[in-house]
This record gives structure tokens, C-alpha cells and sequence, in this order.
């Protein structure tokens, strides 16, 4: 008989609960009569999770008790005993559940002790293990560029590239910068183009304005700056480029999805995209509020057409950092939304779920709900044949990076850096490197311990 796990999920409530530690099962007790439900929402039957990855075992409670709590317990011996692996209050919906390093597959099972009910149970297959070793290195405490977030990083031609960025100080007296500097090595940076978004007699169509979290990719052998933000009271739509860092160039001064900001920008089967964004009226009041679910794709950053999608598509977001293309396919990876007074919305939102595309066109979601925080202002790239999301925002900075080879299996790297979000991530020298997030520390993650 083919070896198993049996994970169960035990209710703590008003009414005695079941034993899980070293306890034998009893699946032919006579149920006592139910006064609310449990129902099993993750995993589902047939799903496949890989050894030693996170995942969340969520569940849907009703009519338990106040106070009640879902710990999860995992068998080994077919169900005869269990071991506890996580305890959360069952209004959270979910527990944290890292899969063991042995075994095929696990049997998951939930009940009640607020109330006994049937026991929606789900297997799932085990896959191999894509846990792999990194560690994170401190390459400098100071890159010796003022503080910043939201700029943007690029690596071309041999090097990294920091362009503009957001921090009210003495350094930027109109909140944004258009300066450009570089770097080969992380330590020493070298200024390419200094800010001359400094007063009211900056000319915007010889040079571009300071902005953050705007659109910057590489195509075409030319960094580009794609749209902006709304901090001067407009939104930027405009499109630059440059070879060199220090000479850009005009593509066109306004694009037709333009009014708007944070929105996703990345490279795809050799085209522009621009991906989602919100308008943002506490800055911009002539428009409403509004949050985005469209793409928009372009061939020359100048003429661009909205793509006619079909079929489920993610939910309306912003607020992602740098892009990832892998396998064949881009991805649309957590994100949330910016909360305006002006239209009272009063709460940012914030999502961890995984959407991919091979075409723009079709949409699929690969995951509903990542392990790690849901979050906006996280970096997304690909790195070393993985997906990697890093730091963020949920009503505080966050640390930590995770990573997934397939968007549904993710895993967790240490981290000794400070929270932070909005930060500026490169893929240079088979090497994730990161500055950023309101401080000028560099960091490099590497392969091993």
C-alpha cells in the first residue's frame, strides 16, 4: 500500500475538542449534530505540491464559536496519529503549511470541535523537492547616492543602472529625481546624469522630469523610461530612451493609457507592455478613482493598442516593481491597490495571488493564494530559473524574499536586511542584487551557504 500523510485540521472551540499529538483516529465515532460547517478550500483533489515548499491549507468556517482556533496536524501512519504543525483562529482561513522532506502524497482532512460535521477530505500528489540554497551578502552600507524608493533599475551593457527615484529632502526639493547612475560592481557608482529636476524652469520636452515607480525596461538595445507619476499635479505618459544614460530621447509625450500611475511595465515577446495601474485623484482630482485590469502593448514605445483579452483575468491592481518573464510565459505576481481620501477610499488592498500569460490574450491563474504576505510594492523578477518576490508593503515594510520555479510552489530565503518597499532590483553577474526602499545599502544574493 502506496505511503501517505494525513493532514487534519482540528477546530478548538466551545465544545471539547479532538486529541492530535501520538493520538489514534477515530473515523467510526458517531457525529455529534453540526451547528455551523468546515469546508476545505485549499488543497483540492488531485493537486500536486512539491516537497519541502509552503503552501496554505485554507478553509472556509461557519458558526464557530468566538475564539475558536484551526490547528493543523499532519499523519505519517495513515491517520492512526498526528503531530501539530500550525495553530491559527479559525476566522483567519488559513495555516502555513511547509511539506515534509519524505513521502508521495497526504491525505487532507479537516473537522470541527465547535461542531462536528462530515469531513471534506483532498489528496495531494507530492512532487520533488526545488528547495535550493541561498544566501544573501551585504556588499556595501553605503552606495554613496542619496536615499531613495521607487527608482528604477536596469542592467545594460555590463552594468546596473539607478534611475530617479523618490525622498522629500534637501536632495530632491520637488520629491522626485531624474538623476541616472551606474555600477558594475555594487560598491562604487558612478553618476551618469546628474537631477535637474531641481526648479520651475526645468524644461520637460528637452529632458525627462523626475519621477518613481514608473515604468523601466531594456528593449531594443535602449533603457526606457515608460510613463510616471502623478506628484506634480499631472499624470507623466511620456516615453524616453537612452544608450547611454546620460542622452535620452523623446518616443512620444503622452500615451493613450497614460493617465494613470504604478502601473506593471515589462518586456515580452519583443514588445512593450504596460500591465494594470490606478489613477490616483489625490494628486490628479480632475479624474476619478480608478484601478486597472487592461494590458497595452507596444512595438516602438510610441503607437500603442489595447489588447482584447479573453477569459478570467487577474483583478485590478498596481503597484509592482521591476517584471519577470519565465517559461515561455509573463507574470502577474501580488500587487494591491493606492487608497484616495478624495474619493474616500480609505483602504489600500493588497493581493498574493500568481496569474501568468504566453500571449497577453488568455490569462491563467497558477495560483490563488501565495504562502507569503499578500503585498504592493514588492520587486518581481527571474533569476537562476526561478520566480522571486522581494520585500513589499501591507500596511508596514516588509522583509524576506520567496521563491518559486512554477508560481505554485514557493519557498523562503533568510534575510538580514531591514524591511522596506519599493526598492530596485537587478538580475547582473548571475546575481540578485538590491538597494533601496529609503536606504543606500546594496545587497547581493547568491548561490549557497
Amino acid at each position: 500500500m502506496r505511503s501517505s500523510f494525513l493532514l487534519t485540521v482540528l477546530v478548538a472551540g466551545a465544545s471539547a475538542g479532538f486529541a492530535c499529538s501520538s493520538t489514534p483516529s477515530t473515523p467510526d465515532a458517531e457525529p455529534a449534530v453540526a451547528s455551523g460547517s468546515l469546508a476545505l478550500l485549499s488543497p483540492r483533489p488531485g493537486d500536486r505540491w512539491a516537497k519541502e515548499s509552503t503552501h496554505r491549507v485554507s478553509w472556509e468556517a461557519t458558526g464557530a464559536p468566538s475564539g475558536a482556533t484551526v490547528t493543523v496536524a499532519v499523519s505519517t501512519d495513515g491517520g492512526k496519529t498526528f503531530t501539530d504543525v500550525a495553530t491559527r483562529p479559525a476566522v483567519d482561513g488559513y495555516a502555513l503549511w511547509t511539506l515534509p522532506k519524505e513521502g508521495d502524497g497526504a491525505l487532507v482532512q479537516l473537522r470541527g470541535s465547535w461542531a462536528v460535521v462530515p469531513l471534506p477530505t483532498a489528496e495531494v500528489g507530492f512532487s520533488i523537492s526545488a528547495r535550493r540554497s541561498y544566501r544573501w551578502v551585504r556588499i556595501t552600507e553605503d552606495a554613496g547616492f542619496p536615499a531613495r524608493d521607487g527608482a528604477g533599475a536596469l542592467t545594460y551593457k555590463g552594468k546596473m543602472w539607478l534611475i530617479g527615484g523618490w525622498n522629500p529632502n534637501d536632495h530632491y526639493p520637488r520629491l522626485t529625481s531624474n538623476d541616472v547612475w551606474s555600477s558594475t560592481d555594487g560598491v562604487t557608482w558612478t553618476i551618469e546624469k546628474p537631477n535637474t529636476f531641481v526648479d520651475p524652469r526645468f524644461d520637460r520636452d528637452a529632458d525627462w522630469e523626475g519621477r518613481h515607480a514608473a515604468g523601466y525596461v531594456v528593449y531594443q538595445d535602449r533603457m526606457w523610461i515608460v510613463g510616471g507619476d502623478p506628484l506634480n499635479g499631472y499624470y507623466q505618459g511620456d516615453v524616453w530612451s537612452s544608450a547611454d544614460g546620460r542622452s535620452w530621447r523623446r518616443e512620444t509625450a503622452f500615451t493613450p493609457w497614460g493617465a494613470r500611475a504604478l502601473h506593471h511595465t515589462l518586456v515580452f515577446g519583443d514588445r512593450l507592455w504596460v500591465l494594470g495601474g490606478q489613477t490616483m485623484p489625490d494628486f490628479v482630482p480632475e479624474l476619478p478613482y480608478k484601478v486597472f485590469s487592461d494590458a497595452w502593448t507596444s512595438a516602438d514605445g510610441v503607437a500603442w493598442s489595447r489588447v482584447q483579452t479573453t477569459g478570467p483575468i487577474w483583478s485590478p491592481r498596481s503597484a509592482i516593481m521591476q517584471g519577470a518573464v519565465k517559461d515561455g510565459r509573463m507574470w502577474m505576481i501580488g500587487g494591491g491597490t493606492y487608497e484616495s481620501i478624495t474619493s474616500g477610499v480609505l483602504k489600500r488592498t493588497y493581493t498574493n495571488d500568481v496569474w501568468s500569460s504566453a500571449d497577453g490574450v488568455s490569462w491563467r491563474r497558477d495560483l490563488e493564494a501565495a504562502p507569503w504576505t499578500p503585498r504592493q510594492y514588492q520587486s518581481v523578477v527571474s533569476w537562476d530559473d526561478q520566480l522571486w518576490v522581494i520585500s513589499g508593503y501591507n500596511e508596514e515594510n516588509l522583509t524576506g524574499a520567496w521563491y518559486s520555479p512554477d508560481g505554485l510552489n514557493w519557498y523562503s530565503t533568510d534575510t538580514t536586511w531591514g524591511a522596506r518597499h519599493a526598492t530596485s532590483v537587478w538580475v547582473h553577474k548571475d546575481a540578485v542584487w538590491m538597494t533601496g526602499g529609503g536606504d543606500i545599502d546594496v545587497w547581493r544574493l547568491q548561490r549557497g551557504l
